[in-house]
């Protein structure tokens, strides 16, 4: 045994490494665990009680000895990696290779778009966490108490936990926007949201919401027909139209669905439009009473409105996208036709 541990100490003085492979193979060879080195602890058990002392210590030098070997000729690696090599391994009359250059994200980049048409009409962007409690993401906002989006099968629970949540939407930061200014406030509201559902060329389990706030006095729905009409021109082009349908929404009253004519076929009717001539983009109204009193907000002088939109849907409409996975498959193929975004 100990003439062993000898012989792999003598290797290792002519050890040597001039790629990442001979390294490896030194890696495998002396420090992995079905190395030289490890088959002698292995063996250790089988040693004579009168030779075990000596044979732990050599044993134990032995291996400080190899990773002290390994070190020096990562070093003498990385070494010779900056300077280059050997002259006589670069031929400089080579062409310069191709250098790749990334592009912004489609949904980053509808995102910005959304955010720079409603900074120019007074909305500053505002932030919340992902991981919400109960209060936020639905008690605040007049959700009651058996609704369907407070089961599990609908909302991801942490641990199982009813009172904390992946936020569903980001509704939950307008509600602390409210908590932590007073009136009059606009703001914009992008981030990533979580719902339980299958993923499918139409919905998504992880996806991206933008909504929008404004509560001053004297607020009513024609200014959220305004703004939202001056977004759809801005964003699909100056022959959009918009429409508005009657809904319901536990934080919004009345409330509305929001439709845009169909960019892709112009409002003649295709499959992405159901052959309807309009799309749906999101969900608007006037903020329930019962939210402001709940973010103490006096409703008496108070009034507001509120509207949220897929950025995902957004970009599908405008880019002419028809499956949802593509934004998070990170299929090359896909994103190089948005390097000019």
């Amino acid at each position: 045994m100990l003439n062993k541990v000898e012989e792999i100490k003598e290797a290792l003085k002519s050890a040597t490494a001039n790629s990442q492979d001979e390294l490896e193979q030194f890696r495998m060879q002396y420090i992995s665990k079905k190395s030289v080195v490890n088959d002698l602890f292995g063996k250790f058990k089988d040693v004579p009680n009168d030779q075990k002392k000596e044979f732990g210590a050599k044993l134990n030098e032995l291996k400080q000895e190899v990773q002290e070997k390994f070190k020096e000729l990562i070093a003498h690696l990385e070494s010779s990696s900056s300077t280059g090599g050997s002259s006589s391994e670069i031929d400089m009359t080579l062409p310069a290779g191709g250098q790749s250059i990334g592009s912004i994200h489609p949904l980053t980049a509808t995102r910005n778009r959304i955010v720079e048409i409603f900074e120019r009409i007074g909305f500053n962007v505002s932030e919340g966490p992902e991981i919400e409690d109960d209060f936020h993401n639905f008690t605040a906002l007049n959700f009651p108490e058996n609704h369907p989006a407070r089961e599990m099968q609908d909302t991801f629970f942490i641990e199982k936990n009813p009172d904390i949540a992946l936020r569903t939407h980001t509704s939950s930061v307008q509600v602390r926007v409210m908590e932590s200014q007073e009136p009059p406030m606009r703001t914009l509201s992008p981030g990533r949201v979580f719902r339980n559902e299958a993923i499918s060329a139409r919905a998504h389990c992880i996806f991206h919401q933008v909504e929008g706030l404004y509560v001053d006095e004297n607020v009513s729905f024609a200014d959220l027909k305004q703004t939202l009409f001056h977004f759809a021109k801005e964003m699909f082009g100056k022959d959009t139209k918009i429409r508005f349908r009657p809904s319901y929404f536990p934080f919004t009253e009345p409330s509305a669905e929001i439709d845009i004519s169909c960019n892709i076929c112009k409002g003649k009717g295709c499959n992405i439009c159901k052959y309807s001539g309009w799309v749906e983009i999101g969900g608007s109204g006037m903020v329930d009473t019962n939210v402001l009193e709940n973010c103490g907000i006096d409703s008496e002088k108070y009034t507001g409105f509120a509207f949220g939109m897929g950025i995902e849907r957004i970009a599908m409409l405008k880019y002419q996208i028809n499956d949802l996975r593509l934004f998070t498959e990170n299929d090359i193929r896909f994103l190089k036709q948005f390097s000019r975004l």
